[in-house]
This record gives structure tokens, sequence and C-alpha cells, in this order.
């Protein structure tokens, strides 16, 4: 498949702030203002006050390091050849943001960029962690390294078939510190609330390689959607939503979640759907655009909708 169309050009971003900023593909970044939102409501939920001016430099350097890590695989993908051949991509949710592809930012001017971004964060990081403890760095730490491995040499985890281990751990790491930044103090109570969402945001990143999955076999980028055979991959999704459903229920059950959380499964439902498209259209890439943007719709109301039940349970 060509560059199509919808697909940036040099001559879309006369302003240099957007074309940067365009390059951190922004709506990605929306995962991980949920993941936020999910921790506040977790520590809020608890009876802690939330401290807004806290709360505002967690959601930026949460939203710096995500920025970082997407720039960062598109560096790594163009490296290793991936997304110069991903003729069966779906952009914008497949396939990289094309700015290298397309001439808009060399790779050294991605990966450089790449870095003044995770530099950044790991220094806004250092400045909250002596506000509100030092346990903070122990979070980030592990984000950061995460975020890195999943695409960088020389583990290359999404490569070994480890990226949705790197993205389940990322974005519960996520609601983990944001809740910390509130509570000073760890706690069970955001991994509780933060592990559906987890598997759910794992559950995109799982779906995404299915367009993906002949150019990055081409690579030699050995996901697990590649590793899979065809037929058993598919399941894989299932496996994930199905995850999310029980640990909400078991949680109810267990009376660590409210009664009401159970309304948060309900998002779930545009899974399913989308697991039903993936069945059917598995190897027609272009059909799976949906079931992509259901996904995605599955997990940030499923999100907003807990988060909200929190808030409105908060003892």
């Amino acid at each position: 498949m060509a560059s199509s169309a919808s697909e940036p050009t040099r001559a879309s971003f006369p302003n240099q702030f957007v074309l940067y900023f365009s390059a951190t593909r922004p709506a990605f970044l929306l995962a991980t203002v949920a993941a936020c939102l999910l921790g506040f409501a977790a520590a809020v939920h608890s009876g802690i006050a939330i401290s807004f001016s806290t709360a505002w430099l967690t959601l930026l350097l949460a939203v710096l390091v995500h920025a970082g890590v997407n720039v960062l695989n598109d560096y790594f993908d163009a490296i290793n050849g991936t997304d110069a051949l991903n003729t069966e991509r779906l952009y914008p949710y497949t396939g990289g943001s094309r700015f290298i592809q397309n001439a808009i930012l060399s790779p050294l001017q991605t990966r450089n960029f790449a870095n003044l971004l995770l530099a950044t964060a790991m220094l806004g990081g250092i400045y909250l962690a002596w506000q509100v403890g030092y346990g903070l760095l122990l979070i980030g730490a592990f984000g950061m390294l995460a975020g890195w491995a999943y695409s960088a040499r020389p583990l290359k985890l999404n490569a070994r078939g480890w990226g949705e281990f790197c993205v389940l751990t990322g974005f519960l790491g996520i609601v983990i510190g944001a809740d910390f930044v509130q509570r000073k103090a760890f706690s069970y109570e955001p991994v509780i609330i933060g592990m559906p969402y987890a598997l759910l945001a794992t559950s995109l990143l799982y779906i995404n390689q299915f367009p993906d999955r002949k150019a990055d076999a081409l690579a030699g980028k050995r996901t697990l959607v590649v590793r899979l055979p065809l037929a058993l991959s598919i399941w894989g999704y299932l496996l994930l939503i199905l995850s999310a459903l029980f640990w909400i229920s078991a949680a109810v059950q267990a009376a660590k979640l409210p009664p009401l959380a159970l309304l948060s499964v309900l998002p779930l439902l545009f899974s399913l759907q989308a697991f039903w498209r993936l069945r059917q259209y598995v190897i027609k890439s272009a059909a799976l655009l949906p079931a992509i943007k259901l996904t995605l719709a599955s997990m940030l109301s499923h999100a907003l909708l807990l988060t909200l039940i929190m808030l409105w349970n908060t003892p």
C-alpha cells in the first residue's frame, strides 16, 4: 500500500510545534490519561484528598513517557525495516506514525526527539519523587525500562513475543504511580482497580498486530501474533477480554470493588464485537479497522466508567 492521502506529509506541518507534537501519535496518549484518572480515583476512594498540583504534574510526566516511547518505537521500527515493509497498515492505528517513511523527520531527528522526551520525563520524575516519596522512583524506573525495552536494542521485547507483558505492566504501573503520588505509599487498591484496564490496553496492542503481521514476520519481528498459528492467535484476544471480565467480577465478589463496578464491564461488549469481526476478517487487514476502533472505545469507556464509579462510591 502506497502512502495514502490520510497519511502525514511535510507540507502538512508548517508549524514545527505541531509537527513534533503530531509525531508523538497524540491520539494514543489518551490511554495514559485514562490510566492516570484510574490511579487518582483509587486514591480518592481510599479517602485521600487530591493534590491538584502533583496530579497535573503526574499526568504531564506520564504523557511525556508515553510520547517518548511512541517516538522511540517509530525509530526502531524504521531501523529494522518493519514500517517500510508494512503494506497492509491501517493508518493511524498501525504501521507507525509514517514520519520517517514520508520524509517528515529523519531517523536521527526521531531518535533525538524520543531521547529528549524521555530525559525530560526522567528529570521531572526525580523532582516529583522528591516531593512525594522515593518509592515513585521505583515505579518510574520500571516504566521507563519497560517502554525502552519494548522496541530498543538489544532487548527488543516486542520482537521476542514479550510486547504484551510490557504494555500490561506499563499501564498498570501508570495507575499505581498516579495513586502513589497522592497516597505517598504503595497500596493494593490501584492494582485491583487498574488491572482490567491494563488487560484491555494490552488487547489494543494485540489486535493492532494482526494488520502488521506480515511485515513483522518479514522484518524478523516475532511478536506473539506472528509466533502463534493464525487460527490460534485469534483466541488470545478473547482471553485478554475474558480475563478483564473475570478480574472485575472476582474483585466485586471479594468486596475489593463496589458492586456498581460491574457496570464498567458494559464497554467490553465493544471488545466482543471486535472479536467477532477479528474471527470473520483475520486475513483481510483492511476489514479490521472497525475492530481496532471498537477495542479502543472499549478500553477508554471502561476506564471512564470505573473512574466515575469509584469517585461516586468514595466513603
